[in-house]
């Protein structure tokens, strides 16, 4: 019943169905159902923010009925990623919060979710339970003004899946940048990681007369400067992780005698970044890289407590969409807005790469290919273009933002490019008001490869007296 087409489709990924068309499809089917119900979530975090999604559910005894769960799951999945929240309040539906309920335990289909929202970010029990419409708390969404401090000699890096960058700044001028490969993902010795950091920091430590403050992005979920979860490190074992990763911020920042040092998500990073670099707020950064990356700036220029885990979002609603292969769930950001969404459009596109081949030297392949005008290499891009451009339209769906800014690995080179014009040619086609209202950017490239590392060195503020670790 829900047959609305892109106008736009994936060269290479032409059964795209996008999750924007297919809760829109659902939304017209609810508004034509004269016995349609007032259905919303809620959900609430730790430090008293909540936020509210309110929309309507088709009739018990609506021919297609069988679809409200399905839309109440990926409704809640979206949400439970996008904002965050420990415990969910579920009203209008009383079947849809006790399936919803059975979904989201440790035994459900979504198991992933509820020990990672619970367990690892919240440390507190996760819980969906059922609510009335007329008690339920408004929205509330706590800003915090964070970064755009460049004074003094300050060290930004930037930590992704297969690069580390490292920056020096004076006063925000740029004396020393450089980006050095690695391979964190998969290493199970917690040194390996904690060496190469110390030596990218040594390393721009040495063009500076002193270091005041150290900034950092990284890929991943972090608490005060403690890891809580991320990609980079989950090839270490629990034990390990909790002795030496978690801390390593922490333990890092005494290294340096104290100085203010703050470590971020990247996505959030990226906002900060778009932010800066526009001159504007109401932006939402993604990035593109080993994983998805994303964060908001909101219209006070301000960050929030959402989660903005848009890796674990889910943009296309095929029943046989890619599986994530953390999560178990399918259609998830990661597999499309990454090297993983490179890699698996190229073999579309007719690359043949050794299984062996780490994933980003298959995305560097595919970068050289574009840069001499291959076709194959183009529509890879140009798949991912279309792909986000129906991205932007859910997010949107969301986020008050006026602004995208996209940057990360997979947009070097011409291909970039070629990702924000299919973006951009699918919400002039599909979405014409959302193309009036929210405008798509990409940094230079010197800024997507360096622009977050310079946004992060601006996240500490200033101590009084800046020191050099012996």
């Amino acid at each position: 019943m829900l047959t609305e087409a892109p106008k736009v489709r994936p060269p290479l990924d032409p059964d795209f169905l996008p999750a924007s068309l297919w809760n829109r499809a659902y939304a017209a089917l609810a508004a034509r159902d004269p016995r349609a119900r007032p259905f919303c979530l809620v959900l609430e975090r730790p430090n008293g923010g909540v936020s509210r999604f309110d929309c309507r559910l088709l009739g018990a005894d609506n021919p297609a009925a069988s679809l409200n769960l399905p839309y109440a799951e990926r409704l809640l999945k979206s949400l439970l990623w996008l904002k965050g929240g420990f415990r969910v309040l579920v009203a209008g539906a009383p079947e849809i919060a006790a399936a919803l309920a059975s979904v989201y335990s440790p035994r459900g289909g979504r198991a992933f979710d509820h020990g990672f929202l619970g367990d690892v970010i919240y440390r507190r029990p996760f819980e969906i339970g059922p609510a009335t419409l007329d008690r339920l708390p408004l929205e509330r969404t706590p800003g915090l003004a964070v970064g755009r401090h460049l004074d003094g000699r300050r060290i930004g890096f930037d930590l992704g899946g297969s690069n580390r960058k490292v920056v020096a700044l004076v006063q925000g001028e740029v004396v020393f940048s450089e980006e050095a490969p690695w391979d964190p993902c998969l290493q199970r010795d917690p040194s390996y990681h904690i060496d190469a950091i110390a030596d990218s920091l040594g390393r721009a430590a040495a063009h500076l007369p002193r270091v005041d403050a150290i900034g950092g992005s990284a890929a991943g979920t972090y608490v005060d400067n403690e890891v809580r979860a991320a990609s980079l490190f989950r090839g270490v074992p629990q034990g390990p992780f909790e002795r030496r990763i978690r801390p390593l911020f922490l333990e890092l920042a005494k290294r340096w005698g104290g100085i203010p040092f703050e470590v971020m998500n990247d996505g959030e990073v990226a906002a900060l970044a778009g932010s800066m670099t526009l001159g504007a707020n109401a932006v939402l950064g993604i990035s593109m890289g080993t994983s998805q990356g994303g964060g908001f700036i909101n219209a006070q220029g301000e960050l929030t407590s959402w989660f903005n885990e848009l890796a674990f979002v889910p943009v296309d609603h095929r029943p046989d969409a890619p599986l994530d292969e953390w999560s178990g769930d399918r259609g998830c950001g990661a597999q499309y807005f990454s090297q993983q969404g490179v890699a698996r459009l190229a073999a579309r596109a007719g690359f043949a790469f050794p299984e062996s081949m780490p994933l980003q030297e298959q995305a560097a392949a595919v970068q050289d290919a574009a840069r001499r005008g291959d076709p194959g290499a183009i529509q890879v891009y140009d798949s991912i273009g279309v792909w986000l451009g129906y991205a932007i339209a859910h997010y949107a769906d969301f986020y008050p933002m006026r602004h995208v800014l996209v940057g990360g690995g997979v947009t070097s080179g011409p291909g970039g490019e070629r990702i924000r014009q299919q973006a951009s040619a699918v919400r002039r086609a599909q979405f014409p008001g959302l193309a009036d209202a929210v405008t798509c950017h990409m940094p230079d490239e010197r800024n997507r490869r360096f622009g977050q590392a310079i946004a992060a060195a601006s996240l500490p503020v200033l101590a009084r007296s800046g020191s050099i670790p012996p």
